[in-house]
Parts: structure tokens; sequence; C-alpha cells
């Protein structure tokens, strides 16, 4: 227990007395320090919480002096003032315009008899905190006990309960996503709604610090798990004492232990998974049927999945086999990550990865309404992947190729490369560059561009080439005739030599109208603005 200032009138050996009726919850004040100062401006060398003694040698005697030096020791800090009385010392008791302004100020006002020296009171004062001290201790060490005989049972649970039981604070553990994995308190069954970005914060710096806040007059504090890679996170809810605090580390590394222990565990059933993913991609035409039950087998029950392919650090540049055998158990770890976040954990790496380099490629296969950049941005930040469109189960083989051919397009943009069944054609103006995608657009419809009615034309010959030809539908959209579609595409073909029945023509006008559409700019530049509008005719 904290010494309190009641503590010290309670002890007969030292004989304080208080010089007016001081109220109660000002003697509940905590003692940090005792220390002795005749100076009459004492607060700078004051820290706070300290008994200040004085024999009064320099205190003023008129009331606004005494005023401004009990303020002073106030702001100072100090949680007691003692005035050494006796002797031969300048008083006998205390004056009483120093009892005034300290009654007034709320400060308490004790004295020390002639018979006790300051030194008694300093004694006393630090012999309590001592046993403050050692108190703390013992407690600390009795909790770290239980902490680790919990640790030797079954499981996150009994090292949380324990803890809950020896310290009065909430504690629960998450996995690097924030889901709970287990509590102290059986009635938790979702982390609070406060911590949501607390953990957020914590996880995405994964083992490099922990954060702590207030939210709704809660303490909240997330530490992370794991020894080399994030595991999970430690969501503390209530203030810990000291005793409490120093375990903290201790409850942390037990915790860390015992996750890491969980996913050497896992391994087998992580490979069972990774080989039922190599069977399912191994048929070239599997049966819906098959398909199905295999994934639901694991519990990945959505309709349509997709394949995602990721290129984790590899061996090239590796001056030895050592190198590629450490870029190989990278690959595994990110693989093991993102088993643990994909639901239905059908992760698998292949055996080489680009060029026949250590490390491979990891493949997995993922329900349509997952989230997956934010997955890759948490566990396979800053790696080229490709995400492949949505497709039926016994289609996903199709889809993870089409991630695998987005790798360059994802190497080159920064960040993961999607395919959508619409979107193909930006696929591939991604990876050309932006002027010279435009500067191509303005050679082949640059004749249009410079005649009086360029852009009726251009948005004719684009509506038109979009139907597939289709003139009915072109009028339609458009809001024309029929023979108003083929008049005006006759005049552009006019003006630009090119022929709607040659497939090499027919391709580059399609290519030039994408272009100037403004696809390549949104797909390929990250949001960057769109690029400037087409030459005119001059004077117009």
């Amino acid at each position: 227990m904290p010494l309190r200032i009641s503590d010290l009138l309670a002890r007969s050996d030292l004989a304080l007395s208080v010089t007016y009726d001081v109220p109660p919850r000002l003697l509940d004040r905590t003692i940090e320090a005792a220390t002795v100062s005749d100076l009459p401006v004492p607060g700078k060398w004051l820290q706070g919480g300290e008994l200040l003694m004085t024999i009064g040698l320099l205190l003023p005697s008129d009331p606004a002096a005494c005023r401004a030096y009990v303020r002073e020791v106030t702001e100072g800090g100090a949680a007691c003032l003692a005035l050494g009385l006796g002797q031969g010392l300048p008083y006998q008791e205390a004056p009483a315009p120093l009892v005034a302004a300290a009654e007034e100020a709320g400060l308490p006002l004790l004295t020390v008899p002639d018979e006790v020296p300051f030194i008694a009171v300093t004694k006393a004062v630090f012999d309590a905190r001592a046993d403050e001290q050692r108190e703390v201790l013992h407690r600390a060490f009795a909790t770290q006990r239980r902490l680790t005989a919990a640790a030797a049972g079954d499981g996150l649970r009994p090292m949380l309960a324990e803890w809950t039981a020896a310290t009065g604070v909430g504690a629960a553990v998450l996995d690097p996503l924030g889901r709970l994995l287990a509590t102290g308190d059986r009635a938790q069954h979702t982390p609070p709604p406060q911590a949501r970005d607390l953990v957020e914060r914590v996880a995405a710096r994964g083992l490099r610090g922990s954060a702590s806040s207030t939210a709704g007059g809660q303490q909240l504090e997330v530490q992370p798990l794991g020894a080399r890679r994030l595991r999970g996170l430690l969501l503390l809810t209530g203030r810990p004492d000291d005793a409490a605090r120093s375990v903290v580390p201790g409850l942390v590394s037990l915790l860390s232990l015992e996750l890491e222990r969980r996913h050497l565990r896992d391994e087998p059933e992580r490979r069972r998974r990774s080989a039922l993913l190599s069977e399912l991609l191994a048929a070239e035409d599997p049966a819906a049927d098959r398909a199905r039950d295999m994934l639901h087998s694991v519990g990945l029950t959505a309709e349509r999945v997709r394949g995602v392919v990721v290129e984790p650090e590899d061996g090239r540049g590796a001056a030895d086999g050592a190198a590629g055998e450490a870029a190989a158990a990278a690959a595994q770890e990110m693989a093991a990550d993102l088993a643990l976040a994909i639901p239905g954990g059908l992760v698998r790496v292949t055996g080489t990865g680009p060029g026949g380099t250590p490390g491979g490629l990891i493949e997995a296969v993922v329900g349509e309404d997952l989230d997956v950049r934010d997955v890759l941005a948490r566990f396979a930040p800053h790696r080229p992947a490709g995400i492949g469109p949505a497709t039926a189960p016994e289609a996903v083989r199709v889809s993870l190729r089409q991630a695998a051919g987005l790798l360059a397009v994802s190497r080159s943009a920064g960040e993961p490369a999607e395919a959508r069944q619409s979107q193909a054609s930006r696929l591939l103006l991604d990876l050309g560059d932006r002027r010279t995608l435009h500067g191509y657009a303005d050679s082949v419809l640059g004749p249009l561009d410079l005649a009086d009615n360029g852009e009726e034309l251009i948005a004719t010959l684009a509506a038109w080439l979009e139907t597939g030809g289709a003139w009915d539908a072109t009028s339609r959209r458009l809001g024309v005739h029929r023979h108003t579609v083929r008049n005006r595409l006759d005049k552009a073909m006019d003006l630009t030599g090119r022929r709607l029945d040659d497939p090499d023509d027919r391709f580059d006008l399609w290519l030039a109208t994408r272009i100037r559409r403004g696809d390549a700019a949104t797909a390929g530049t990250g949001g960057r603005p769109a690029p400037p509008p087409p030459p005119t005719r001059p004077g117009r």
C-alpha cells in the first residue's frame, strides 16, 4: 500500500501533529519522498508528492508573505509541509500566519517535536517506500508464477484468466486481423468497438511497437505478440497498477510462445490444405460438384471464388544456397500468414519463382467477398500480387492463371493488380507509357480531331466499336437514325484512310478510342489527373 500522511501521523515514534483540523481527504495524500529545505522559494527543487520539512529559519512572518510561501510550496507539488519545533530553533509552535495560509491553500501543515530529528522522519518515509516496493515485487512474482503455471496448460485462455484474476485488468488475444482468439472473460465474444483503431494501428506496425489510449473513460493498451513475425495482439482493458505493469512483458512473452507453438502445431493442417489446393488445380476440367465439395470441406462456402498470386522475396542475386533457402523459408512464412488470414486457408507455395529463382510464388483461393487488398497490405506489403476475376469453383484454375499474368503489371504499378472480366483492355493499357499511348491515339484519330464535327465522329466510332459493330444498338445509344451512324462512319473512314472490315484497322481504332476515353490514365496511373484534351482544329 502507498504511504499516506495519515500513516505517518499514526506512528507514535514520530509524534507528528497537525496544526489545524485537516480534512481526511487531504490526509489521504500519498507521500513519495521526504526532503528538508529552508529556502524561501523551494518550489523549483520539488518533483511532487514530497513531505517538505523546514525549521522556518527564513520563514516570513507577515500574512501576505506566508501566503506567497505556501503558494510556492503548493505549486511545487509538495504533498505536505512539516515545521520543526524545539529549543534553539526559530519556533516552539507553529506561527498563526503560516497556519492560516496553509489552511486557506489546503496544504496539510504538521509539526515535528524537538525530540524527533528530521532524519528519523526521512528514514520512516523511505523505509515505508521500500516496503511498498517489496510488496509490489512480491505481488509481481506471485502473478508471474501463476501465469507460468497456466502456460504449462493448454491454450491461451488459462493465462488470460489468471492474469485477470490476479490484476483485475481485462485481457484478450486477437489475431493479426483483429479477430478474437481467446479472452479471460467467457462472456466476451468480440473486442470492444473503441479498440478497433488502436488494434489496426499496432497490427500495421508488426512487432515494432505498442500503443495505448483512453476511450469512453476506459484505458486500452495493445501489445504485439510473436517472435520473428506478428502472430497476434494482446488487448488489455483497464489500468494496471505497478505490480501488474511489471508483469506485462512476461505475459507478452508467454503468450507469444503459445502462439508460436500453435503456429508449429498447425503446420500439418496447412500442409493438408496446400495439398488439397494442389489436387483442385491438378484437374484440367474438374466437376462442379467435386470442386464445391473440396472447398466446403475447409469451410470455404462462397458461391464464387478468386485466384490470388503473390511474388514473395526471391533469391535473385544470392551468392550461395543459404540465401536461396532463406528466401524459400520467407515464402513459406508469408504463405502461413496468408493461410491464417484467409477463410479456408487454401494457400500453397510453388517450386520456383520468375526465372527459376528460389522462393517460388504463393497461390491462394479466396471467397469473392473477401477484402483481398486489405489482407495483402497486412501480410504481403509491397510485394507484387495479382488478383484474378471471380469465377465458379471449378474454374478457379483459370482465375489463378490470370492472376499470375498480372504480376508484371503489379510490379510496375507498385500495388496489387486486379483482373475483372469487363476490364481486359484496361490491363493491356496499364502496361504502356501514358504519353506514348496518347501520342498513338493522336496519330490514329488526328484527322478526325481536325474535322468540323470531329468529336461527333469519334463518339460515333467509339459507340459502334463498343457494341461490336451493331448498327441498331449504336443508333439507340446515340439517339440518331442508323443511316446517320453509317454516314458518320463512312466519313470517319474517308478522313482516317482506314477500313472497318480490316481487322488491323479496326483494332487500331478501338485501341485509340479506348485511350481517349481515359482508361489508361485511371487504371495505370493510380488516380493521377487525366491527360490533356485532344488537339482541336486550328482557329476553332
